[in-house]
């Protein structure tokens, strides 16, 4: 028996999809999927629910002349330090890299359905279901390991993640932390005061947590930010904190700041107390802070050959509009589109090379130790190391129209406004993409992994498809996941029959024309069943009931009337 429904887009496409009702939601979603030519989503029944993939069609609410909604989510990407996670439209996830940093899900493959969102860190990821549930994976040392507090994890709200550890806020607004202790996985010492959290933040080895009362919380490695008990009582009314490798800075409601932890990572801002006034924003480097006032000025503090010390360039600091941050260096743009920088001449803190191309830019990109600025014209303007992309020297003249930027450790990847990619810097971290270029086609957007010793590049394409390219083993080739992100099916021999279009695809020299005027007919029959035009008697006459229907994407399953080796689709076109 078989039940036939119609799944809509947002769009307004539809397609008619029949199913057996002893098959699978998840068979019945890839046929639409196929049909209406897109990739994976969840379907939603009439009333807005999501149909559960595993169930079989018999156990649920479905009836013949069902109305079912598609929904179709943009393809997301999270990279630890040597892999990537995609969270797919369907919800479902898909994993690739360095198995010891997250490569490697299929443990937790079965749970994980309806991903509404993905953290990373060092070497794990966690994601969070749509139950508000959290699964985790990777280096169970550094937090891929949940068990010890998974029945505690319910109604997730929000993730963070150190270096080594993750913390999560729930529903009610009370933490739930778990991994190495020394990097803030154990906070049963303050457990009792984490309520009504609206915030965490992490430094490498510690947490801060911000309760709705305006004070703050903190726990972790004591040296690193762990322990605030030297400024908790000037943590009140705290808005919102930023983090560097050490230390932790908190704008307060008055527009004054407080720091604590490691002095040489900018934990001790007494140099400077008495100028963090009216502080609109604060930036972090490795070791430093670099804060905005309300008049445009900066003050920085912190470890001075990583960007705390500015006095060189002090009188240049007015009008500033954002900064950005390599790991040992700043870079401020001003209100006339200029640029001024600091820090570490190695890690970007120089532009005096490039200082009469930095006019009208319109946004600053950095990697581990140079960085890249877009101008209004939509070239690209780089400095800093250039073994890390600060030597863009060798395509320049292809550096047109750039719209965005992103950078790994090593290397910059710029889409440009024809959704094409350019890639600069070191090979060993994506700055060389000649392998995949012909591929890089309508990039939307594009992810890198996190790694300091080697690094890679995740680009999403339009149709929703992913290309990489790297270091092959720290997520740089995807190529052995390739078919679970598949949006498409296989490429099909196309036939007409009537006005309901189909696909017949056959293995082999089973592809005869005997056998696909067998698939006419019983596409004609389905045709007879729904009252639907009837197709040209000459190649189409009807048949008698047959199990006719096959798969769609990789869930094949054989026809049963005769021609095993035949698999069949079809779609029906202007909403028939």
């Amino acid at each position: 028996m078989s039940i036939i429904v119609e799944v809509v887009l947002l769009s307004g496409s539809k397609a008619i999809v029949e199913a057996r009702v002893d098959e699978s939601i998840e068979t019945l979603k890839n046929r639409a999927q196929t049909a209406l030519e897109v990739g994976r989503g969840r379907l939603l029944d009439s009333s807005g629910r999501a149909l559960v993939g595993s169930s079989k069609i018999i156990d649920s609410s479905l009836r013949s002349g069902d109305c079912l909604s598609l929904h179709l989510s943009r393809v997301q990407i999270k990279a630890s330090f040597g892999a990537f996670a995609a969270i797919l439209g369907d919800g479902s996830v898909v994993t690739w890299g360095k198995a010891e940093y997250g490569g490697d899900s299929s443990a937790v493959q079965d749970q994980l359905k309806n991903v509404q969102q993905v953290q990373a860190l060092f070497g794990t990821f966690a994601a969070v279901l749509g139950d508000g549930s959290a699964v985790t994976w990777g280096d169970a040392e550094d937090g891929g390991n949940s068990s010890a507090v998974q029945d505690q994890l319910k109604n997730v709200q929000q993730i963070q993640a150190s270096r080594g550890a993750f913390a999560v806020v729930l529903g009610d607004g009370s933490v739930v932390t778990w991994g190495k202790a020394g990097y803030g996985g154990d906070s049963s010492a303050v457990q009792d005061q984490l309520k009504n959290v609206q915030q965490i933040q992490a430094a490498r080895c510690a947490f801060a947590a911000v309760l709705g009362d305006g004070s703050v919380v903190t726990w972790g490695h004591s040296a690193y930010g762990g322990d605030s008990g030297a400024v908790q009582d000037q943590l009140k009314n705290v808005q919102q904190i930023q983090a560097s490798s050490g230390a932790f800075a908190a704008i307060l409601g008055d527009g004054s700041a407080v720091t604590w932890g490691d002095a040489v990572n900018g934990g001790d801002s007494s140099a400077v107390q008495d100028q963090l006034k009216n502080v609109q924003q604060i930036q972090a480097s490795s070791g430093s802070f670099a804060a905005v006032l309300g008049d445009g000025s900066a003050v920085t503090w912190g470890d001075a050959e990583d960007g705390g010390d500015s006095s060189a360039v002090q009188d240049q600091l007015k009008n500033v509009q954002q900064i950005q941050a390599s790991s040992g260096a700043f870079a401020a743009i001003l209100g006339d589109g200029s640029v001024v920088t600091w820090g570490n001449a190695v890690n970007g803190g120089d532009s005096s090379a490039v200082q009469d191309q930095l006019k009208n830019v319109q946004q600053i990109q950095a990697s581990s130790g140079s960085f890249a600025a877009v101008l209004g014209d939509g070239s690209a303007v780089t400095w800093g190391d250039a073994e890390d992309g600060g030597d863009s020297s060798a395509v320049q003249d292809q550096l047109k129209n750039v719209q965005q930027i992103q950078a790994s450790s090593g290397a910059f990847a710029a889409i440009l406004g024809d959704g094409s990619v350019v890639t600069w810097g070191n090979a060993e971290y994506g700055g060389d993409s000649s392998a995949v270029q012909d591929q890089l086609k309508n990039v939307q957007q594009i992810q890198a992994s996190l790694g300091t010793s080697f690094g890679a590049f995740a680009a999403i394409l339009g149709d929703g498809s992913v290309v990489t390219w790297g270091k092959a083993e720290y997520g740089g080739d995807s190529s052995s996941v390739q078919v679970n992100m598949s949006l498409q099916p296989a490429s099909l021999k196309t036939f007409t029959c009537s006005n309901l279009q189909y696909a017949a695809y056959a293995h082999g020299s089973r592809g005869s024309p005997r056998h696909r005027a067998g698939s006419d007919r019983q596409v004609s029959k389905l045709a007879n069943d729904r009252q639907l035009p009837a197709a040209p008697t000459a190649g189409c006459e009807p048949f008698e009931k047959y199990t006719f229907f096959a798969q769609l994407g990789r869930d094949v399953q054989e026809i049963g009337v005769g021609y095993p080796a035949l698999f069949l689709s079809y779609w029906v076109k202007n909403s028939l």
